[in-house]
């Protein structure tokens, strides 16, 4: 008699996406932290420095379809491997021709290859871990996710501080590149990550599973059928309102303390953008407790009113005000993603899955808002851009009054019978 594999069995694979979970984390946002150095090692305009971003999250928008078909031609082991390949090759060309161009491109390609892991590992996470942990799990990836974005301003700081000048590891890798472009060293330590998570994957044992219909990629047909829909049009503009907003944020933080406040990037800049992401974390906990005991529509509504509160108080109020302000935006949009996505998924009665590449591809939002934020600081102000991001999240806050799932999510009653 066959019996059921334990989570014990593949606790080596629970490993390997946790770890999966933070490299992607620390990798897509350290350039919240590094974009005024980028800015000011290249002379960059604000418009050239949001395509930076842009260059990295349209990846995503690109791959995340993609990625899904290749998911079912080719195995786990397969996909892992070509994909910290390709990442090893690309940061440290980069570390080794440190120019815009190459740093354009370095940051699409990772784009890809993060766009690859992330439809590789949710299932992967469902299998390893059990069904029946699965939501627990989910949310243990989210908290790993979440310290590494507040981590990597830290790794920042080490690399770039004139404190730590008679350190063997950081004069090492910073004698692999310009001494003008400390920060990239960065690059240096995400290649050797890729290399050993390489090793890793290249000997690793993978059990034999079959996806569920949500995480499967769909044909061409499916897709059709959904792109018809309005309610999928609407959910993919929410998701890349959220994202857009979210990095909007998280990439101008640093620029903006420096220009209007004179503060230091490497140092406070740094620990502001490292704030913002942890007080998203949190909130992302706290949202979980909220939603057993509130409708998620009234939660996104209520959320997103203090978003705008938090985001003008920190652009329009003084240095103290934008240090608190910026790290509660992050608080409150933190369950937006979530939410959105839930009531997405409620929507529709079927193709769970091709809907879910397509709800994926709205991270090109990343891409697109923090790009027009920088145009629109070329035209008029920083500050003048960073008000646009007033716009993706009204349209966030309508979601809470057109939506219309199939399914609500399920409460708790607080009033005793």
């Amino acid at each position: 008699m066959q019996t059921k594999p334990t989570t014990k069995r593949y606790i080596h694979l629970i490993a390997l996406v946790m770890i999966v979970f933070f490299v992607i984390s620390f990798i897509t946002n350290i350039l919240n932290s590094i974009i005024v150095d980028v800015k000011d090692s290249f002379d960059l305009s604000l418009t050239l420095t949001g395509l930076l971003p842009f260059t990295f999250f349209i990846a995503y928008g690109i791959m995340s379809i993609p990625a899904g078909f290749l998911s079912e031609k080719y195995s786990e082991r397969t996909l892992l491997s070509v994909s910290f390949l390709v990442m090893a090759l690309a940061s440290l060309g980069f570390a080794l021709l440190p120019q815009y161009g190459v740093f354009s491109i370095t940051l699409f390609v990772l784009g890809c290859c993060m766009a690859v892991l992330q439809v590789i590992i949710n299932p992967m996470l469902r299998v390893a871990g059990g069904e029946e942990h699965f939501a627990f799990n989910s949310v243990l990836a989210q908290l790993v996710f979440g310290a590494a974005s507040f981590l990597s301003p830290y790794l920042y700081k080490y690399l770039v501080s004139q404190d730590n000048s008679d350190d063997a590891i950081a004069e090492t890798l910073r004698g692999w590149v310009p001494e003008d472009l400390p920060w990239a060293s960065l690059y240096i330590v995400f290649a050797v990550i890729a290399v050993w998570l390489l090793v890793y994957v290249f000997f690793t044992r993978y059990p034999k599973f079959e996806k569920t219909e949500e995480e499967r990629a769909g044909d061409r047909s499916s897709y059709w059928d959904l792109l018809r829909n309005k309610w999928t049009i609407l959910y993919f503009l929410g998701i890349f309102c959220y994202v857009g907003t979210e990095q909007g944020v998280g990439n101008w933080i640093s620029q903006f303390l420096s220009q209007y406040h004179g503060l230091d990037p490497k140092t406070v800049g740094a620990d502001t953008v490292s704030y913002f992401w942890a007080m998203l974390t949190v909130g992302c906990l706290l949202g979980l407790l909220l939603l057993k005991i509130m409708d998620s529509r009234k939660l996104l509504i209520w959320a997103t009113s203090i978003s705008v509160i938090c985001l003008i108080l920190a652009l329009t109020g003084s240095a103290r005000m934008a240090l608190i302000g910026f790290p509660a935006v992050g608080f409150f949009i933190s369950v937006m993603y979530s939410i959105i996505f839930s009531l997405a998924l409620n929507s529709v009665k079927e193709h769970h899955g091709s809907l879910s590449g397509i709800l994926c591809t709205g991270i090109a939002g990343g891409a697109v808002i923090p790009f027009i934020v920088g145009g629109l600081g070329e035209l008029m102000s920083l500050r003048g851009g960073m008000f646009f991001l007033l716009v993706p999240l009204a349209f966030i806050f309508s979601i809470g009054f057109w939506a219309k799932p199939l399914v609500n999510n399920k409460t708790i009653s607080l009033k005793k019978d």
